[in-house]
């Protein structure tokens, strides 16, 4: 059913959620101190039966120097001049590289990153651990970590995210590529945050994401993940205001009032996993080019294959 707002209204709708004073200095340190702690990459062939692409097994350093796993395919014979780097949705992760090969069948370099301590969903197995400590409340990867912004889960997912794209830069066969993100629901949500703290990338899509204007999600939907916030705020009835105060450094919405590069996002109207006014909360204050495919009878799922169709064509123009 239609449960948010009617589409004119979605249009106009701005993020609920205040921003910290100390935003960019906060990602600006984060990133640095990130960027120093990094080792060189890994990148070793891998033999996946695949006749048409050549697959590596790629670990570069993320967040504390932590090693993160990523499959790099590549389009066998072909050199391409994008590399699109890719985030997953909750519970997803890389899994095997056989599963993911639209990217590189339309001839572009494709980068598929772990999710750190996920990938217990079907198919998506994932390699990469989070080494943090947990903190007392509800499970979920939306609050752990949750009482302070230093130690909040995705403080670390989002640096990972970041250092893909400079091991993109890095690594001498893909240096001279443009760089595009990609990624859905969470996915989404990390290809925003990349855009908006990474300068130069070629393009940005995220689809129905995730991890936007907190405030209006745990108000408007029932559904995990968001409903992780509610239930912590539940338990820990004495530090709501300081759960949404840690989560405004990791505000979606926050990230695409700093993104340049060009963008095309989707958004799902009966979408109660990822409310469609948080995802206009981000489209609208997005600072570059941009544009959405609207799907209005679809839910989580939004545009599918016909979205892809836009996202091949968005590619192409790029």
């Amino acid at each position: 059913m239609f449960f948010d707002l009617p589409l004119d209204q979605l249009r106009e709708v701005r993020p609920q959620g205040v921003e910290p004073a100390d935003f960019d200095a906060f990602w600006a340190r984060t990133l640095t101190e990130a960027r120093a702690a990094a080792t060189a990459p890994q990148v070793t062939p891998y033999d996946a039966g695949l006749a048409t692409v050549d697959v590596f097994d790629v670990r570069f350093a993320g967040f504390n120097g932590e090693p993160i796993a990523a499959w790099l395919t590549v389009p066998r014979g072909v050199t391409p001049e994008t590399t699109v780097v890719q985030y997953h949705g909750y519970s997803g992760s890389r899994g095997l590289p056989f599963d993911n090969l639209l990217w590189s069948s339309a001839g572009y370099a494709h980068l598929s990153m772990d999710s750190r301590g996920q990938g217990w969903a079907l198919d998506a197995m994932g390699s990469t651990p989070d080494r943090a400590l947990d903190t007392p409340g509800p499970v979920g990867y939306l609050t752990r970590g949750l009482s302070s912004p230093e130690d909040f889960y995705y403080r670390r997912l989002f640096t990972d995210a970041v250092l893909a794209v400079d091991f993109v830069r890095g690594y001498e066969p893909l240096r001279a590529t443009k760089i595009a993100v990609q990624g859905g629901s969470q996915g989404g949500g990390i290809a925003i945050a990349v855009a908006g703290l990474v300068e130069g990338l070629a393009g940005a899509m995220p689809d129905v994401p995730f991890l936007c204007d907190y405030r209006r999600a745990v108000a408007v939907t029932d559904a995990y993940p968001y409903r992780e916030i509610a239930d912590y705020c539940q338990a820990y009835r004495d530090q709501v205001g300081h759960v949404f105060e840690t989560l405004a450094y990791f505000d979606g919405t926050s990230f695409a009032a700093r993104a340049t590069a060009p963008s095309l996002f989707s958004v799902a109207l009966m979408d109660q996993v990822c409310p469609p006014s948080t995802v206009f909360a981000a489209y609208n204050v997005y600072g570059g080019i941009k544009d959405i495919g609207v799907y209005e009878f679809n839910g989580h799922e939004g545009g599918g294959p016909y979205h892809r169709r836009r996202q091949l064509a968005f590619l192409r123009d790029l």
